[in-house]
């Protein structure tokens, strides 16, 4: 699969050229001080030394790295939703949305989109994807956009109109990602009920015994569509021709049917155990940021920093805090000794597992979204955000 269309994704026609020199060029095998040159937004020479010729940007000894592919973000959620039961103006929140990506680094987004909806029980929600789908394929159709945005799509399988929703997608909305969700109670993500529990009790208000009506309620959903909203929603995702990844992966039983799902990549498993059952089967294995930076995951799975000293983690997601992006690849480039190989989980890593070959790291050819990054102390600070050589932020 290729992304790569003509004018598909592109963020704005007017497309520029840039030639930053004087900089550490992370690429993908070593760190080199250079010059890299973008022409009509795509990456047109790479040249060794410190030379800095007429009319270029002087980057003092910074880095620059390609620009970030984000495949899994909630962040958009945040601007839909602002507060509880608080609906924003759909192209407000994407424009916001947008402009938040690009000033953390972000030059490629995948929007995750719930698809699956809820219309029973205390805690139920109501059908979105589609709304929002058209809305942002719009907006980015009229250019107004900074970064790229393609669409990822959610399949909650416990839920009630899952495949009804998919349903209303076809392959001209170029639909990238189709994960597979299962937020049953007592296993996966939420093997630990008290964690579920204080998570839904504070978003939702719930007392004990609406959250225990609950869980019942979900457990039921699943028993009555699980089987058949995965098998339907693997058969979709082919329709529509998305990369299928599978979320929250605990046990090796978990990962043997993801492989068997045609899972391309793991985003957030739980274990070890999963882990090493991805590597095992050919899947890349995605970690959030958050959980990076925290030293834990907020749902007591396993640490993404124990994933990566056991050499288990290939992809970084922002998940839910888009500026956790660009600072757990420098905490990888510090538990690794390697920038390169820490700098592709959010770069390279991502936009291969996505199928976008013509991004992703600095090379000949490829677009020009481009960082200019500097390390204060312990925290790298964004200097310019250019996305095909035009800078965003």
């Amino acid at each position: 699969m290729n992304y790569h269309a003509p004018n598909a994704a592109a963020p704005h026609a007017d497309v520029a050229d840039i030639c930053l020199a004087n900089a550490r060029l992370v690429l993908s095998d070593r760190v080199m001080t250079g010059s890299i040159t973008v022409e009509n937004g795509v990456i047109t020479a790479i040249t060794e030394g410190d030379a800095i010729p007429e009319g270029a940007i002087d980057c003092g000894q910074d880095f620059v790295t390609p620009g970030l592919v984000e495949l899994h973000t909630d962040n958009l959620e945040r601007h839909l939703e602002p507060r509880p039961e608080v609906d924003w103006p759909v192209v407000s929140a994407l424009v916001a949305h947008d402009a938040e990506l690009a000033s953390t680094g972000i030059t490629t987004v995948f929007d995750a989109l719930r698809a699956g909806s809820i219309h029973t029980g205390k805690a139920g929600y109501g059908d979105y994807a589609r709304k929002v789908a058209d809305h942002l394929l719009a907006t980015r159709a009229a250019g107004m956009f900074k970064i790229s945005h393609f669409l990822h799509l959610r399949a909650e399988i416990c839920s009630e109109t899952l495949l009804e929703e998919l349903e209303r997608f076809g392959p001209e909305d170029r639909v990238g990602i189709l994960s597979l969700m299962d937020h049953t109670p007592g296993q996966r993500q939420f093997r630990d009920l008290t964690a579920l529990k204080a998570y839904v009790a504070k978003k939702r208000g719930m007392n004990d015994a609406e959250f225990a009506e609950h869980v019942e309620h979900l457990l039921g959903l699943q028993e009555k569509f699980g089987e058949r909203h995965e098998v339907g929603a693997v058969a979709e995702a082919k329709r529509l021709g998305a990369v299928i990844a599978s979320h929250d992966d605990t046990t090796a039983a978990h990962v043997a049917r993801s492989a068997q799902n045609g899972v391309g990549f793991a985003e957030f498993p739980t274990t070890v155990e999963a882990a090493q059952a991805c590597r095992d089967n050919g899947i890349a294995v995605m970690m959030g940021a958050p959980n990076l930076i925290r030293g834990g995951s907020h749902s007591g799975n396993v640490a993404a920093k124990d994933l990566a000293e056991a050499g288990l983690l290939d992809i970084i997601s922002s998940d839910y805090v888009p500026a956790a992006m660009l600072t757990s690849a420098f905490i990888l480039a510090d538990i690794w000794g390697d920038l390169p190989r820490a700098i592709s989980t959010v770069t390279h890593n991502p936009a291969k597992a996505a199928s976008l070959d013509d991004r992703g790291a600095l090379a000949v050819g490829l677009r020009g979204d481009l960082l200019r990054v500097r390390r204060v102390n312990e925290t790298p600070l964004l200097d310019g955000v250019w996305v095909q050589g035009r800078r965003v932020s």
